[in-house]
């Protein structure tokens, strides 16, 4: 479908500078890998930004500074908006109407608008088709208030990438046999399990109580709940100590590619019912358990050295479909890479979460276990409750940026890179 009725967008003026060209960009959907978020803002009229086909999507762009928004172009493809509105915000979680429509026709619009904000977002609530929604192009102009402070979105060509992650660095908050995921609303029909991250998660967690709780992450943006099977050795409840290790990598190959999770995203890596094999076998890469000089061990290791410890490292599949935050077996609404790359069903790649969990067990394992069961049935469950726009700046710096960076989105081995956050986890 080819739109029509094109008009021409007027220059800007000195003063009215094109603000979002190649700025980071993301959507609540895409109907597959060629149809990106970031192709609305690339500057090529051949591309463009394709949703899924339901009510309501968004899109959205982050100009890297605070600017005063006077004009946005929205060039459609045939799939457009009847119903829809142009919103600014300053941390892409508060956002603010400054234009809104139930009759939109399509084709270009150049919308005269006054408002602020470092994010702009075109939030459509009815469409035009029975398609989902397109735009070849979406231009915002103003006057930025102070310099993009976002780095570029890939290394330099002469410099290669050999890492494309970050850290989150949470510490233990509570054992409870609760699964807010699972089992939710029903305290004490879980196995024990041992949670990171947010201090209030329970049976009743939500999104909104997470939000409005507490962390024990170092960065404290990052309010998600962390969670998986408890340790045991013989009857006494062995807890990890120190903030444990959450990594964000690529989960494909073109690193550049990955966005961020939505808030409220929710699932479950492994099962606790999982046969050795199955574990083993796991399409994401499986380090398993290790200590001292073991490693890859698909279950718990019967004896480790004196002072040593018991580590886990279990990936999770990083390919969204693009449209739930959960499914009915709290697995299906991703899948794991294929060949490197994101299939059409699960257009989207999200960071891979990968839990280096360490347990402080030593010696005689041969009465260790998980709650869970034997070693294999390890597993863990993520619920997503990051501040946008922080998230956002960590992926975009250090993973597709190319970067081993630290929770405040800092490569020590890059320090000419900058970082993507404050000493204080704020942004810059």
């Amino acid at each position: 479908m080819l739109a029509t009725g094109l008009a021409i967008v007027p220059p800007a003026s000195a003063a009215d500078g094109l603000l979002s060209q190649g700025r980071p960009a993301f959507a609540s959907s895409s109907e597959g890998g060629a149809f990106p978020a970031s192709a609305a803002f690339d500057g090529n009229p051949g591309t463009r930004w394709a949703s899924a086909q339901s009510d309501p999507q968004w899109i959205q762009v982050d100009l890297g500074a605070a600017a005063t928004i006077s004009r946005v172009a929205l060039t459609w493809e045939g799939a457009y908006a009847r119903a829809f509105k142009i919103q600014t915000s300053p941390d892409a979680s508060a956002w603010t109407d400054v234009y809104s429509t139930t009759t939109g026709s399509g084709g270009t619009q150049t919308l005269n608008v006054s408002g602020a904000g470092r994010y702009v977002r075109m939030s459509g609530t009815a469409r035009g088709t029975g398609y989902g929604y397109s735009l070849w192009e979406f231009q915002v102009f103003g006057t930025a208030n102070g310099q993009p402070t976002l780095p570029p979105t890939s290394p330099p060509p002469s410099e290669p990438a050999t890492h494309h992650e970050f850290q989150a660095n949470c510490s233990v908050t509570a054992n409870r046999p609760d699964d807010p995921i699972v089992f939710p609303g029903l305290p004490g029909a879980s196995h024990m399990h041992t949670f990171v991250g947010n201090t209030t998660t329970n049976a009743a967690s939500t999104l909104n109580s997470l939000l409005a709780g507490g962390t024990s992450c170092t960065n404290h943006h990052d309010k998600s709940a962390y969670w998986f099977p408890s340790f045991y050795k013989g009857s006494q409840l062995i807890e990890p100590v120190g903030p444990q290790v959450i990594y964000y990598k690529s989960g494909i190959l073109d690193y550049s590619k990955v966005r961020t999770f939505p808030q409220g995203m929710r699932f479950v890596v492994g099962s606790p019912n999982a046969t050795l094999a199955e574990f083993r076998d796991s399409p994401g890469a499986v380090e398993g358990f290790e200590c001292g000089d073991l490693s890859r061990l698909y279950d718990l290791p019967s004896a480790c050295p004196a002072g040593s410890q018991v580590n886990v490292r279990f990936q999770a599949p990083s390919c969204w479909d693009g449209v739930h935050l959960d499914s009915a077996d709290h697995k299906s609404h991703l899948a794991y890479p294929v060949n490197g790359e994101c299939t059409v069903s699960h257009p989207v790649p999200v960071p891979m979460l990968e839990f280096k969990i360490a347990f402080p067990a030593s010696g005689d394992l041969s009465q260790a276990r998980l709650a869970s069961g034997r070693g294999y049935s390890w597993h863990y469950d993520f619920f997503n409750a990051w501040t946008p726009a922080i998230l956002q700046a960590l992926v975009t710096h250090c993973i597709n940026g190319g970067l081993q960076c630290n929770p405040r989105g800092y490569d020590l081995y890059k320090p000419y890179r900058g970082a993507a956050l404050t000493e204080n986890y704020e942004l810059p």
